[in-house]
């Protein structure tokens, strides 16, 4: 797969998770060490992966991701689907990712992995901008290039924050160290059902780029408040 594809074709998969098929710990090692490879902060590799593939262990995880969500975003009634829209094409296809955010909550007892990435070494709680955006770009690069060799092996995989409402709780199933150690997202890994996915639909290019400023009439996404004040994103 080219590189261009792999980087325009990785989705947030829910829906089309296959739960029948098992992940190879080996195909889990090759994304590891590929992600290692992603730029770090002052060239420390702070990224750790905590691989969840036992089976009480995965199903009390996914129990505290399902009760964060059923309380706050159930039945399809959340932050997703209320994103405002430009015309009635657009909401259907919000619509859509709300359901499949449903998906998710039930595909997470179903998948035999799920890995928790966290940032070693620091927590990030109440920080000035400049250090947790310092910190965990030692992290979020890595992640992303997990996701992406996921992808190149036929492997599906999901960001979400869900679960961080009740990090310590998840810290204390996993044993991570909740005082240094800062979990960052979650992921299902999973073979996919099919293979082909298609590029999202996203804003223009020049609806993006500021060149030398902020252009104030450049379009705006929503503003994010009532997702930073009630949970994860998913």
């Amino acid at each position: 797969m080219h590189v261009d594809e792999v980087l325009a074709t990785t989705r947030a998969v829910r829906r089309r998770l296959d739960a029948t098929r098992a992940v190879p710990a080996g195909l889990i090692r090759e994304c590891v060490e590929l992600a290692l490879q992603a730029p770090a902060g002052s060239n420390v590799a702070r990224a750790r992966f905590v691989v969840v593939r036992d089976p009480a262990l995965r199903a009390a995880v996914a129990d505290v991701y399902s009760d964060v969500y059923r309380n706050s975003y159930a039945d399809s009634a959340g932050y997703i689907g209320r994103v405002p829209t430009p015309d009635a094409a657009a909401a259907e296809v919000q619509q859509r990712t709300s359901r499949s955010a449903d998906a998710l909550e039930r595909a997470l007892h179903e998948v035999d992995t799920i890995v928790i990435a966290c940032l070693d070494g620091a927590r990030l709680d109440g920080v000035p901008a400049f250090a947790s955006a310092s910190l965990l770009g030692g992290v979020l690069p890595a992640v992303w290039s997990f996701m992406l060799a996921a992808r190149a092996r036929g492997l599906g995989t999901c960001w979400t924050t869900m679960h961080l409402a009740r990090e310590r709780e998840v810290a204390d199933l996993l044993g991570i160290p909740f005082d240094s150690v800062q979990q960052v997202c979650l992921t299902p890994v999973a073979h996919t059902r099919g293979t082909g996915f298609r590029a999202a639909s996203r804003p223009a290019v020049d609806e993006v780029v500021h060149w030398n400023g902020w252009d104030a009439d450049r379009p705006r996404p929503p503003a994010v408040t009532g997702l930073i004040t009630r949970g994860g994103v998913h």
